[in-house]
């Protein structure tokens, strides 16, 4: 016999299948093939299975999340993001055991313990602060008419009666930490019932930059349209204000879109068209510059956005520089009649959340946030925060970006910062006049200011604004707000969803 345990893969989903329905005879429920293909997409190392001459014999699923975003009185629906696993977060603190199970067949090999350790390494190998499982209590329907579940608990560990779930778990060296209560619909046995587990890595120490609270803060630049003699110039004014930023211990520094407009000047001469493209030659150069500053002042960068020609079309581009390095982009999907006439911009047409130290974030640059779809689909993947760089050139212009900006605040349950230009920038074509005022705008209920405007700066005047948004405040009001539109959706009716490219 042949013992091998490793990673889950794709191909074993057969096998996995098989496995499930007999280790879950009688309960149903059991995971579908794009629900393991998507915990394979965002944390492939986190799915484990056990082969027993070559067979699927055990597996156990996980995910890593920021636990005290979730804390002591999470459900499974909760922890899991409604079984959609948005809750998965790359630098979280937690590694959250979802799932084990092992075929009734095998179940005296002790394979739940070989993928306990396995688990187990990967905590430690990850550098994660602990392991947290629900774990059911299956046997305690047997004794639910005499015993509480803390009762019921206290004589498992003193032996006195077995519990498949939680004596395993507790030979395992997990503690109990508490009683959760209509943790897993549907679970008759355990009477909805189930045990906060948690097994303490002792080699852990807590990350540079790891989010140790709910509380973000957000830097927002009102950038002066001005004529810059060089790109030394250029950069100097952009490290002045990230630096600015940086000192106030901001963990992101959010630029507008087109802040590098002034560099317009020198193709003058040519056609908007031309001259827009001429500029889109530089945008590598300021990426990379900005993803130093990012590292070298430990903040969260978000380029505005830049022109970017690829394969000869023209995208409208803003890069997120995280402060570890990494690189995301997103490119504007609507594009307004103005770009495309004088510019002949190209929409993107990838709308995904971006994972960062802070938690699941979204941009939209300017028109999109018009569009309530896209912010819809992004908060159905977790979205916390949602930046929206924009340049407007007059008052109403502005308005329709304020108000809708405020409206995805509201309608999808979370923060949204935005910033622009502000001043005249003669000497360029069709780049005038700006018309701009940075805000961070906050769902309305009573956890939030009465105008759900968290901070706003003075228009048309270069300035910073910086904002602090609590995290935790968006997840009492997604249970106990006054109302819970993200919640209380008709899905029934209706649904937002994207459409596969063809």
């Amino acid at each position: 016999m042949e013992v091998i345990v490793r990673r889950l893969l794709r191909e074993d989903y057969a096998g996995l299948k098989a496995t499930m329905i007999e280790a879950y005879q009688g309960m149903g429920g059991i995971w579908r093939e794009a629900n393991i293909d998507k915990l394979l997409d965002i944390f492939p190392e986190g799915q484990l299975c056990v082969l027993v001459d070559g067979k699927v014999a055990a597996c156990a699923l996980s995910i890593i999340v920021q636990y005290e975003l979730f804390g002591d009185e999470h459900t499974y629906e909760e922890i899991t993001g409604d079984y959609t696993f948005n809750t998965h977060f790359d630098d979280g603190d937690t590694l959250y055991g979802i799932e084990i199970f092992v075929h009734p067949d095998y179940r005296q090999l002790r394979l739940a313990r070989r993928l306990y350790d396995a688990r187990k390494e990967l905590c430690e190998h990850l550098n994660l602060k602990e392991i947290l499982v629900g774990g059911r209590i299956p046997n305690y329907h047997l004794h639910s008419d005499k015993l509480s579940p803390k009762q019921y608990i206290d004589r498992v560990k003193a032996k006195e009666i077995y519990d498949p779930v939680l004596s395993f778990q507790i030979a395992n060296d997990f503690h109990v930490v508490k009683v959760l209560t209509n943790y897993l619909k549907g679970d008759t046995e355990s009477k909805e019932y189930a045990v906060l587990l948690e097994w303490n890595n002792i080699y852990y120490s807590r990350k540079k930059n790891a989010l140790s609270d709910s509380i973000i803060r957000l830097g927002l630049v009102q950038w002066q349209m001005r004529p810059f003699a060089d790109m030394d110039k250029f950069f100097e004014q952009v490290e002045f204000f990230v630096d600015v930023l940086s000192e106030y211990k901001s963990d992101f520094a959010v630029f507008p879109e087109f802040f590098n407009s002034p560099l317009l000047a020198e193709f003058n001469h040519m056609s908007e068209y031309e001259s827009m493209r001429e500029l889109a030659k530089k945008t590598e150069e300021i990426q990379k510059k900005l993803s130093e500053y990012a590292i070298a002042y430990n903040v969260n960068i978000i380029a505005g956005s830049m022109p970017l020609v690829e394969n000869g079309n023209l995208y409208n581009v803003s890069y997120l520089c995280h402060r570890n390095g990494k690189l995301s982009e997103y490119r504007k999907i609507h594009i307004t009649p103005n770009e495309t006439k004088y510019y002949g911009i190209t929409g993107g047409d990838k709308i995904k959340v971006i994972n960062t130290d802070c938690g699941k974030i979204g941009i939209l640059i300017c028109y999109d946030v018009e569009f309530p779809e896209l912010s819809r689909l992004l908060a159905l993947q977790g979205m916390k925060i949602l930046f929206v760089p924009y340049l407007t050139d007059t008052q109403n212009a502005y308005i329709r970006v304020r108000h809708c900006a405020m409206a995805r605040a509201i309608e999808n349950e979370c923060f949204v910062a935005i910033a622009g230009c502000v001043g005249n920038l003669p000497g360029v074509n069709n780049m005038d006049i700006q018309f701009g005022q940075a805000a961070v705008f906050t769902p309305s209920d009573f956890a939030f200011p009465m105008n759900a405007i968290k901070a706003e700066a003075t228009p048309n005047t270069e300035m910073t604004l910086i904002a602090d948004v609590d995290l935790n405040l968006l997840k009492e009001l997604h249970h106990y707000g006054s109302v819970r539109t993200m919640t209380d959706r008709r899905t029934d009716l209706y649904e937002v969803r994207k459409k596969p490219r063809t």
